[in-house]
């Protein structure tokens, strides 16, 4: 405990009296201050597991991961994220096989590319090579130069309906399909 010198004793105001504070009181009578994170440190917290490669990186080789990864840099070999999400940003180029669970494309790439389950091309991507993924997106503007090949999801039930046919008000008789997927070879 700190104790007052004899010297400080004579510079302080004896008149004034300070009210004693009682330790145990004072922290009973204090509000609990749980102050929320702000917005920075938020999303700071939320993109913690991102891995992130920066436009200046070069990598030539195998890129393999157990995490999510932005990738900007570029690339030439392999990227394995199998379990994973992968974007590549507005400068990477990348020349690479590439396996993750989604894919998200910016930036340019060449070579085939294979999702678990999304694939979305963006419009200032650059795309040559195979797809092959359960769902796909591709915005307008977006290049694209190759094959898609989509995978049925095995967790999604498949319904089975007899063929229809469709009477239009002009005689005109529309076939209704029994199942829809879409490949291309």
């Amino acid at each position: 405990m700190w104790k007052a010198r004899p010297e400080e004793n004579n510079t302080m105001n004896t008149n004034a009296q300070q009210p004693a504070v009682n330790p145990v009181a004072a922290t009973a009578t204090t509000p609990n201050l749980n102050v929320p994170k702000d917005s920075k440190t938020q999303a700071y917290s939320d993109r913690a597991d991102v891995g992130h490669i920066g436009k200046s990186v070069v990598i030539r080789g195998e890129l393999t991961g157990n995490e999510d990864l932005y990738l900007d840099g570029e690339i030439e070999g392999n990227i394995d994220l199998r379990d994973h999400k992968l974007v590549i940003g507005p400068n990477g180029k990348i020349k690479a096989t590439i396996t993750a669970r989604d894919i998200v494309l910016h930036g340019r790439v060449e070579g085939n590319i294979a999702a678990a389950e999304r694939v979305e091309l963006k419009k200032s991507c650059s795309l040559v090579g195979d797809v092959s993924t359960q769902r796909i997106v591709i915005e307008d503007g977006a290049f694209f130069k190759g094959a898609i090949d989509i995978k049925e999801n095995p967790n999604r039930e498949t319904r089975v309906e007899p063929k229809k046919s469709v009477s239009s008000g002009s005689g005109v008789s529309v076939s209704q399909p029994q199942a829809y997927s879409a490949s291309s070879s």
